[in-house]
């Protein structure tokens, strides 16, 4: 028998997910949809049409939603569901999502705007840190249905005031609280160092700060996809933004996000900015530093999921698609255990130890940029991070290890380019 999700957008209805008699996932747009003027596609994979996207069609945008590898089978189990139905899980969790899309099963009414939320106390975040690896996004609680992409726990929460609030139903969150990983030694510092590095070396660069609770270090990451709204009463509203990430505007599943397995290349993320944002020129030399920078601190997880678009205005005459601030940035090379290949080759060189001045002249070739501007930005932006790390506040042994790291690395950088 067919089940069926309703799908929204904002507040408007945009289609149904359904999972058919033969348990396929296949999508389609309602015809409300189709005909309201300002329309627009929930992905650059799932262009308006009147025929139904087939499960290898839809799959790259849907999936790629949800959250991957162990924490989704741990999800998976916790809801007595299986790890590879996408449907059943976007049933039980897709309530906040990344974006401004909702799931809602078919016949119910979307939340209301009257949102609710709890505030954790003290004792119960700590007690919520270490129950979130046995229960990735607290899903099967009754009231939450949350889900965020990634490998890594993380939780959306809204931070009011001081406070630390659980967003209930379909409430929006205002921040991805990211707590430690006991694998890798401070990485809650680590990838506060990199972020904030970035904001100084004016990046445009998601917000972030670093609070303890009982001993334990967690990072509040603040949501470049939510934003306040005044209303005419005078009240400020909190509003989804939607997004997506490369590898869902590309229609490529999240188990294939590395380019070795079949993700996006750089090549390919030039071009589809060049072709869907609104400021093409502003956007791809953005991305451009953000491949750069990723290299100068050594972050060599930098796939298609971590590049994302902003569609500002959907629904309106006014859409605006731009590049979304950088985001899960960590200096990966300071683990000696992880790999030194990069997620996405530069220039045809996966590691990122034997990267040279040709292969970002290649680099330039393929994105359609002049050769000389991409020579010359490597140095000058190297420059840049070495004079900010003078100016940020390095919080944590690892951090402090992580900037000597960094420095060391854009120093050689440095004498590479200009030798």
């Amino acid at each position: 028998m067919a089940r069926t999700l309703d799908v929204y957008l904002h507040n408007a209805l945009v289609g149904n997910l359904v999972q058919d008699a033969g348990g396929q996932m296949v999508f389609e747009y309602a015809e409300s949809w189709l005909n309201e003027p300002g329309a627009a596609p929930l992905s650059q994979s799932l262009p308006l049409r009147k025929k139904r996207f087939n499960r290898k069609e839809c799959r790259g945008f849907f999936a790629g939603i949800l959250p991957e590898e162990n924490k989704r089978e741990i999800i998976a189990r916790n809801l007595g569901i299986s790890a590879r139905n996408d449907y059943a899980m976007l049933e039980r969790i897709g309530g906040e999502c990344a974006g401004a899309v909702t799931f809602i099963p078919t016949g119910e009414a979307p939340p209301e705007r009257n949102y609710g939320y709890r505030t954790l106390s003290s004792h119960e975040l700590a007690t919520l840190l270490r129950e979130l690896p046995k229960r990735p996004l607290l899903a099967g609680e009754e009231g939450i249905r949350l889900s965020l992409a990634g490998a890594q726990d993380k939780l959306p929460v809204r931070i009011e005031g001081g406070d630390i609030c659980l967003p209930l139903g379909g409430a929006p969150s205002t921040h991805i609280l990211k707590p430690a990983v006991d694998r890798f030694e401070d990485v809650v510092f680590n990838e506060a160092l990199c972020m904030k590095l970035a904001e100084a070396a004016e990046q445009p660069a998601a917000p972030v700060e670093t609070r303890t609770v009982d001993g334990m270090a967690y990072l509040l990451v603040e949501r470049y996809d939510r934003t306040y709204r005044q209303t005419a009463e005078g009240g400020p509203v909190l509003e989804r933004i939607h997004q997506e990430d490369f590898c869902q505007a590309l229609g490529i599943v999240s188990e294939t996000k590395y380019q070795k397995e079949g993700g996006p290349s750089l090549k390919q993320c030039f071009a589809l900015l060049r072709e869907v944002s609104n400021s093409p020129v502003v956007d791809l030399a953005r991305l451009l530093d953000a491949v750069i920078y990723n290299y100068l601190v050594g972050n060599n997880d930098a796939h298609g999921k971590n590049f994302s678009l902003l569609y500002h205005g959907i629904g309106t005459d006014n859409l605006q698609i731009r590049l979304a601030p950088l985001y899960d940035i960590v200096s990966t090379i300071y683990y000696p255990e992880l790999s030194h290949d990069m997620a996405m080759k530069i220039g045809g060189e996966y590691s990122s130890e034997k990267v040279l001045p040709v292969n970002f002249e290649r680099l330039a070739e393929e994105a359609g940029l002049a050769k000389p501007i991409v020579r010359r930005r490597v140095p000058d932006l190297a420059e840049a991070v070495i004079a900010s790390l003078a100016h940020i506040e390095i919080s944590g042994p690892a951090a402090e290890a992580v900037a000597v790291l960094i420095r060391k690395r854009c120093k050689n950088i440095q004498n590479k380019f200009r030798n």
